[in-house]
């Protein structure tokens, strides 16, 4: 094993004429102002802010208006209308936020640090409102002054700063984090255009940039005082010091800004607000001059350019080196500045070093951040002169890990020649951090060759990789899996080395959760309301135990009615939203069936629609007589597949060919109809999710780690169809095996059946094979289009096992059908999946990590 990267030599330097970026450093404390009592007096009385009475909040909205907007009452819409209530509200979370800073500063708590490249945060407006207690206040003020709070919130812009449930998770973590009063930080990046905006031309996906800061965001406070320099590229000097010792210096390279935009979040029912710091990108230089009067002049913008485009777009498309070397370069930009940030606000409490993990914990959500193990390392040994060994014990008591995947494809790598030429210092101390490993290991395993090559950091490919978990495991006091499956299958297969070394009290479970303000109190306030009448409170925002309550009431017809009555206007909502957004008129009798997540095989969207095809096909050839006795469906889609998945894309094509078929079919009617709605997000959500009669989370079994949006389906009263498999089987565990619809192959199946697939060529299921046989006929289009698809049920390469669940999906299809039929069973069913929901709580979770791994401790303001 290589113990150290090779030195580079020292590049030769061109002078050039440039302008640099005019910035402002943040200021140390004791550099700031000080005032004396009389004037911090006079500053408290006067930001001290009025009562939030209705006068005072339309006081605040006219003044944001003619001030901050420019705008007069002859010039006024309901966009700038949303941006002053905005402001107003904006105004009232400043002032908890500053409050809880202060509050934190002078109690000097442990914090927890919350790293993660996504926070889906969703729209502010609504969320904000109901933490303040002031949803009625403001919806009052509006009404007067001419508008519609309705109207306000489907103005704002879903903040494009997350694809799926990893960002959603981060956000409904930072919700809990400032409910519960922790002394808390989240720390990811300010994407310019997000991942990208979805569009659907000839039944495709295409992208498009998602200008979601076109009109800027009223909830981030810029702190331009706040910028970190961040090298990239340059060259490793090697020197010593008056002692002997040798000592590194990274220099030379490309040297960007990272400029930190915040967004406050705050806590519901208590002052607590805490901070989600996003960093942009900007260039240390910002324009040549010379290169610009030699006519050059895009060479003379060049360095902007470059240093902006860190920051542009979330998960570049890795396809090839350039989208490779952007996400490393984004990945390290990301953990710098945090790192940076959070060792500037430790530096200020005058602490020894060695108290740093007393102070500090830093979660890291997923392998994205853990460049940041490295990083503090580095800074650790070079900046502030520690030993290496005392640096590595601060380094592994600060960080945990949190693995979001089991699929061994999905691991994060980096080849060892990108990472030298990127972050040549980094790879020198990843090398040093895995030798001084493999030596522990060889110490207790000594002589087993195999053992040293499986946990190694590096993987001896061609070219050798970065195996980012593994660097994350080594880096970690914690290791937790997202639900209890999936937390055991990890230290069975692809952890269990590690597992074997350090023991299982390494390992944890930590089964995810949601917001129950979010994703039941916001989304579906007819339910929410209806709850709290019936318990007497509504405690259970942030108490979920307390809806366990409603069991009792699941037989009671006067109360399935009102519940059913609630589900009713929801999918009458919904149906209106699909006909605006799709075109497509859907009847709110029929059951909703809901799939909605990120498109991928693994989740298998394409046995939903391939089962489409299949219950189509079944009523054309029924006669009148059978058709009335089915129940109809609306089937509805939503999610993005990754830009160069090309198989997920052409599901989603296949999905829309099959609606353009099925939807037209005048004979067929109501009794199937087929969605997909485009550009799924967060709000879109908040509109499926109250509506769902049967949602389907039927990923392959031992693939989905955990899933969190089966449990916002569940809390809302949706029914579950899906595998045995990540949070499902807790669900099921929870609610009751009569109040869920599981099939399929379990786990410890799973490899056996794939080997016959493969190798023994099971025959395919005639139901399946018709589907297929259909499909080739040309009926949604020329079936060429759909070969690499089609091919993937094929010649043995049906990895996901879509064929071998099949016949049993349909099975459960069948029942699914039948218990619809019972309308007071099925609302029975509905109300107790609610009930059931208590342990699905981020609020449960947040409870957890703070307790058994961050050791931290509620800071609650008085």
């Amino acid at each position: 094993m290589n113990s150290s990267a090779p030195e580079r030599p020292r590049p030769r330097r061109r002078s050039s004429t440039v302008l640099p970026l005019p910035t402002i450093q943040s200021k140390d404390q004791d550099q700031r102002k000080k005032f004396t009592a009389e004037e911090t007096k006079l500053w408290e009385k006067l930001i001290e802010m009025d009562e939030p009475n209705i006068t005072s909040i339309q006081s605040s909205i006219a003044r944001h208006m003619a001030t901050t907007l420019a705008r007069t009452p002859f010039n006024v819409d309901d966009f700038a209308g949303y941006l002053a209530t905005a402001h107003s509200v904006r105004d009232r979370l400043i002032k908890r936020w500053n409050e809880t800073q202060e509050y934190h500063t002078a109690n000097d708590p442990k914090r927890v640090y919350y790293l993660s490249m996504e926070f889906l945060i969703g729209r502010s407006l609504d969320n904000a409102l109901l933490a303040l207690g002031l949803k009625d206040k403001y919806k009052q003020g509006v009404k007067q002054l001419g508008f519609t709070m309705e109207d306000l919130i489907e103005e704002e812009k879903d903040a494009a700063l997350g694809n799926g449930g990893l960002g959603r998770l981060a956000a409904c973590y930072m919700d809990s984090l400032a409910t519960l009063d922790y002394p808390a930080w989240g720390y990811g990046i300010r994407y310019n255009y997000g991942m990208f905006q979805q569009k659907i031309v000839d039944g495709f996906q295409t992208e498009v940039p998602d200008y979601w800061l076109n009109y800027g965001n009223p909830w981030e406070l810029p702190r331009l005082d706040i910028s970190v320099e961040v090298r990239f590229y340059g060259y490793v000097d090697k020197n010593y010091d008056s002692k002997g010792n040798t000592k590194y210096t990274w220099e030379g390279g490309q040297m960007v800004q990272a400029v930190a935009y915040d967004i406050p979040i705050p806590g519901y029912n208590t002052k607590n607000c805490i901070n989600i710091r996003l960093w942009s990108s900007k260039p240390k230089k910002s324009f040549d001059l010379e290169s610009f009067n030699e006519g050059n002049y895009d060479k003379s913008v060049g360095e902007q350019k470059s240093a902006e485009n860190i920051t542009s777009v979330l998960y570049p498309n890795d396809n090839h080196m350039v989208g490779k070397e952007l996400r490393l370069k984004q990945e390290y930009f990301f953990v710098c500045a945090t790192l940076f940030d959070i060792i500037r606000r430790f530096k200020k409490t005058k602490r020894a070093w060695k108290e740093f993990p007393e102070q500090v914990a830093i979660q890291l959500n997923d392998t994205h951040p853990t460049l940041g193990i490295p990083e503090l390392q580095r800074v650790l040994i070079d900046e502030e002169g520690l030993e290496w060994d005392e640096a590595w014990d601060i380094v592994t008591r600060t960080y945990a890990f949190t693995n979001h995947t089991i699929l061994p494809e999905a691991m994060e790598k980096w080849s060892v020649p990108m990472l030298e030429h990127v972050l040549p210092r980094h790879m020198m101390i990843i090398y040093d951090i895995n030798l001084f490993f493999l030596q522990k290991v060889e110490q207790r395993k000594p002589g087993d060759r195999d053992l040293l090559n499986r946990i190694s950091i590096i993987e001896e490919s061609r070219p050798q990789n970065v195996r980012m978990a593994h660097l994350a495991i080594v880096g970690s006091h914690r290791v937790n899996g997202v639900a209890a499956l999936h937390s055991d299958l990890i230290q069975k297969t692809i952890f269990k080395d590690f597992v074997d070394f350090y023991g299982p009290k390494r390992f944890e479970n930590k089964t995810n959760g949601v917001t129950p303000r979010r994703w039941l109190h916001q989304c579906n306030p007819l339910l929410s309301d209806l709850i709290t009448k019936k318990l007497g409170s509504d405690e259970w925002t942030t108490k979920l135990t307390e809806l366990a309550k409603l069991s009792k009431f699941a037989t009671d017809k006067a109360f399935q009615k009102e519940w059913m009555d609630v589900k009713r206007k929801n999918k009458e909502h919904l149906a209106k939203h699909i006909e605006e957004r799709c075109g497509v008129k859907v009847n709110p009798e029929a059951m909703f069936d809901v799939q909605v997540k990120r498109i991928h095989e693994y989740k298998r969207q394409y046995m939903n629609i391939l089962s489409v095809i299949y219950r189509y096909y079944e009523l054309i050839y029924m006669n009148k007589a059978e058709r009335e006795k089915q129940v109809s469906r609306v089937v509805i889609f939503g999610g993005k597949a990754a830009p160069g998945y090309y198989v997920a894309k052409l599901v989603i094509k296949l999905i829309n060919s099959v609606a353009d078929v099925v939807n037209t079919d005048k004979e067929i009617g109501d009794l199937l109809k087929v969605v997909f709605i485009p550009d799924y997000n967060v709000s879109i959500a908040e509109v499926i999710i109250p509506a769902s009669d049967i949602s389907q989370h039927i990923s392959t079994a031992g693939t989905e780690a955990s899933g969190t949006s089966n449990m916002k389906f569940v809390l809302n009263g949706g029914v579950i169809l899906g595998t045995v498999d990540g949070a499902n089987i807790e669900i099921n565990e929870e609610i009751g095996d009569d109040n869920i619809f599981t099939f399929g192959v379990l786990a410890h199946e799973v490899d056996d059946l794939r080997h016959a697939v493969r190798y023994r060529k099971l025959p395919m299921d005639p139901k399946l094979q018709k589907v297929l046989d259909i499909i080739y006929s040309g009926v949604f289009g020329d079936p060429n289009v759909f070969a690499p698809l089609l091919y993937t049920l094929q010649n043995g390469g049906d990895v996901y096992l879509v064929s071998v669940d099949f016949p049993k999906y349909l099975e459960t299809q069948a029942k699914v059908d039948s218990a619809y039929k019972n309308k007071d069973n099925w609302a029975k069913m509905s109300i107790l999946c609610t009930a059931g929901m208590a342990k699905f709580s981020s609020d449960r979770a947040i409870k957890e990590y703070a307790e058994s791994i961050w050791n931290i401790k509620p800071c609650r303001l008085p």
